[in-house]
């Protein structure tokens, strides 16, 4: 059974998004079997893998409201191995039309047990916010991975959110864990960035992944296009950086040698 990750933070721009694209990519790349969850009624994991909002018939919309089968919302992506539920702009209403739902919180849970058995693991892209679609993808997950920017108020939105991932736990998904936090938007230059790192790094130490995200254009880029940074741009750092951060993801969960993460980073600071 593979494993389901809700990727979360309720401040918008903290690389969210482009964290599940190209984690889930470089997964698939490296003969993972990858499902990418699109939860996000802005649709940018959709879009930045290649595919038309506008041409899709359902969504996970379908899903969570109407509870159709994912397996019959599943496409294909830009990568090998690596499958797409879309989200859609219907998504922006699923709020509150979720409210009057008896068992609202739990309706992505239901219905993952189809599908989780096909892959090794399930990316959410969580909105940026802390409202019933994001505590469906929380109580349908086993685990969380945070994006943090590397600036100034980046402690402070953690805080509120490691406060949800508690009641979370306490009230729908005991079994409930960090898988951890990225360090996103690194900027080498500046004195903050290396302090807000060192600042996560001393209140959460081994919980914060070794690999960190930096800034880079071609990041940035690469949505435009439709592509994830593995087709863009694999030699630029961002694709170095997330190339990264799935070797260690897999070498925290057992399933690669520790000697290549360590090939992995040197290859990125270097």
């Amino acid at each position: 059974m593979g494993q389901t990750i809700a990727c979360a933070n309720q401040k918008g721009g903290v690389g969210k998004t482009t964290t599940v694209v190209n984690l889930g990519s470089y997964l698939a790349v490296a003969g993972e079997r990858v499902l990418i969850i699109d939860l996000d009624p802005q649709g940018n994991a959709t879009s930045g893998l290649g595919l038309d909002r506008n041409s899709i018939d359902r969504s996970v919309y379908d899903a969570v409201i109407d509870g159709v089968r994912l397996g019959d919302l599943i496409v294909s992506g830009a990568i090998d191995g690596l499958d797409v539920i879309p989200s859609a702009i219907a998504l922006a209403g699923a709020e509150v039309e979720l409210t009057p739902i008896e068992g609202r919180e739990r309706r992505l849970r239901r219905l993952l047990g189809e599908v989780t058995d096909r892959y090794d693991y399930l990316l959410i892209d969580c909105p940026p916010s802390l409202g019933l679609l994001t505590v469906n993808a929380l109580t349908a997950a086993d685990s969380v991975l945070i994006p943090l920017q590397c600036e100034y108020y980046a402690l402070e939105g953690l805080t509120q959110l490691l406060a949800t991932l508690d009641l979370v736990r306490d009230h729908l998904n005991p079994a409930l864990v960090m898988k951890g936090v990225v360090l996103t938007m690194f900027d080498g230059r500046t004195r903050l960035s290396a302090d807000v790192a060192a600042e996560v790094r001393r209140h959460l130490g081994q919980r914060v992944f070794d690999t960190v995200i930096p800034r880079n254009v071609r990041l940035s880029e690469a949505p435009s296009h439709g592509l994830p940074i593995t087709r863009y741009s694999p030699e630029s750092t961002g694709a170095m950086a997330y190339a990264a951060l799935a070797t260690e993801l897999r070498t925290r969960d057992g399933r690669l040698g520790a000697g290549a993460h360590e090939q992995d980073a040197m290859k990125v600071a270097s």
